[in-house]
């Protein structure tokens, strides 16, 4: 079974802020409650190849991956892919306009294997809960600016 979370919520604030914010990876610790570092692995700024780790936390075990960007549209679309750590994984940003602001969209998908496979079912519902709470922190930092 593959693991495929996809999570939104509105942000009063305009799309350019948001995909801004989102977009610079030193920024992933002020709202993802499990990421506590961003190590660059390519030169600043974020472009199509760059590459980045983060060091987290998940399910209680310390987690360490490296995601390269493979699209990029500015305010618009970002796509990463791990190229390296505990299994394939894919996240995905999108923004769109709304009346009140932006619909963030923030889309996880991967292929788990060995022991992960069998724990798939359980890390979606984990990972959805997590994904909640970090929308819900980006949404807080964000209006609050």
């Amino acid at each position: 079974m593959d693991v495929d979370v996809t999570t939104q919520t509105e942000i009063a604030a305009p799309v350019d802020d948001v995909a801004a914010f989102v977009s610079e990876p030193d920024n992933a610790p002020r709202w993802y409650v499990n990421i506590k570092r961003v190590e660059w692995h390519t030169p600043r700024p974020i472009a199509i190849g760059s590459r980045f780790g983060f060091v987290a936390q998940f399910l209680g075990r310390r987690l360490e991956y490296v995601y390269q960007v493979v699209e990029y549209i500015p305010h618009k679309r970002l796509v990463m892919r791990t190229a390296d750590g505990p299994f394939p994984m894919e996240t995905t940003y999108e923004w769109e306009a709304t009346a009140t602001g932006t619909r963030m969209t923030l889309r996880n998908r991967g292929t788990p294997s060995g022991f992960s496979r069998l724990a798939a079912p359980f890390m979606s519902a984990a990972m959805r809960r997590a994904n909640q709470k970090d929308l819900a922190l980006l949404k807080t930092l964000l209006e609050a600016r």
